[in-house]
């Protein structure tokens, strides 16, 4: 069987702001809040986003985690660093198609099924292991983990929330996902 305790980084500037992400560092209350993890998440292959927010929380919760590109956050294109509120008031028809059309990409990025068919293949590669991974990544990748291992239809993605170092574990066996834990406290 293999275990996956999938991460969403700490807390950054633009999570606060409830922005767009860009590659930024943790903020202190992140850093702190990460540093707390440091022993209780148990033993594990750890792994991260190369995102600089993900890479510092592995760090702070004295994770070694090796670099997997998989683990990206979606590409917001030319929307990182802004607030979907102000993308709305630039692009209310380019953020209306992004929110109901998987496959729309007006911010230049990833499509939502690009992301979703990218952790859904990195899934299935997990699936046929055994062990425990730790994985540090984001909010996204958590999100389209969960609608892949549940069978869910790519809308049920705006319908999860995953927090700053919410844990969600995944079960795979027998080439399947179950989900044994989502968005739990850290």
């Amino acid at each position: 069987m293999r275990r996956l305790l999938l991460i969403r980084h700490a807390s950054t500037t633009a999570v606060r702001r409830a922005a767009f992400p860009v590659d930024e560092p943790i903020d202190d209350a992140g850093r702190a809040a990460a540093r707390a993890l440091a022993g209780r998440l148990g033993r594990g292959e750890a792994r991260c986003s190369p995102a600089l927010r993900a890479r510092e929380t592995a760090r702070a919760a004295s994770l070694d985690a090796v670099v997997d590109p998989a683990l990206c956050e979606c590409d917001f294109g030319s929307w990182a660093g802004r607030t979907l509120t102000e993308v709305h008031e630039d692009d209310p028809q380019g953020a209306g198609a992004w929110m109901t059309d998987p496959h729309a990409c007006p911010h230049g990025g990833e499509t939502l099924a690009d992301l979703l068919e990218r952790v859904a293949e990195w899934l299935d590669r997990q699936a046929s292991a055994a062990g425990r991974v730790i994985a540090v990544t984001h909010a996204g990748v958590v999100k389209a983990a969960v609608v892949h291992a549940l069978g869910a239809p790519a809308a049920a993605f705006w319908q999860i929330d995953v927090a700053p170092l919410a844990l969600t574990e995944l079960h795979g066996h027998d080439g399947r996902w179950t989900l044994a834990r989502l968005g739990a406290a850290a």
